[in-house]
C-alpha cells in the first residue's frame, strides 16, 4: 500500500465519479423540472441542514477514530470503524447525498443519491483488497461483522 493509497484510498476517484454523475442527473433534471419533492423551502433547508450536520459529525468521528499516522499501518476497529468499514464514505452516501437531493428539490436527485451506492460498492473493492492483503486474517473477520457503508448490529 503506497502513501497516497494510505491517505486517500479510493475517495478521489469516487468523488470524481459522483460529481460527474451529479452533472448527468442535473442535465436530466432539465427535462423533468416538475418532479419536485416539496413546495416547502423550510422543509428543504431543514432536512439539508440536519443531514449536513450528521455528515460533519460522522466525518469528525471518523477522523478522530483513525489518525492519519495509522492509515494503512494499523487496522482500526473502534470508534466509527466499529460500525462502518468506510465511515467517511458512509457520511456522504447515507446523509449528505440525500440531504443535497432534497435541497435540490427534484426526485431525479433522489435517484442520483441511490445510484451512488452500487458505484461506491464497486469503487471500494480495490481498497478492501489492499486492506485484505495488509491485514489478511484480521480484515476478513472485521469485514464479516462490520458493514461497508451501513452499520450491522
Amino acid at each position: 500500500m503506497n502513501t497516497y493509497e494510505k491517505i486517500f484510498g479510493t475517495g478521489p476517484r469516487g468523488f470524481i465519479i459522483s460529481v460527474s454523475l451529479l452533472a448527468v442527473f442535473a442535465f436530466i433534471e432539465k427535462t423533468f423540472p416538475t418532479l419536485q419533492i416539496t413546495n416547502s423551502d423550510f422543509l428543504r433547508f431543514s432536512v439539508f441542514g440536519v443531514l449536513s450536520i450528521l455528515t460533519v459529525v460522522l466525518i469528525i468521528w471518523s477522523i478522530k477514530s483513525l489518525p492519519p499516522s495509522y492509515r494503512g499501518n494499523k487496522l482500526i476497529t473502534v470508534g466509527a470503524f466499529k460500525y462502518f468499514r468506510h465511515p467517511l464514505y458512509a457520511a456522504f452516501l447515507i446523509f449528505f447525498n440525500f440531504g443535497l437531493a432534497i435541497f435540490l428539490n427534484n426526485w431525479i436527485y433522489i435517484f442520483w443519491a441511490l445510484a451512488q451506492h452500487p458505484i461506491w460498492h464497486w469503487n471500494i473493492k480495490g481498497e478492501e483488497k489492499l486492506m485484505g492483503k495488509e491485514f489478511p486474517n484480521e480484515y476478513e473477520k472485521y469485514s464479516q461483522k462490520t458493514g461497508r457503508f451501513f452499520p450491522r448490529f
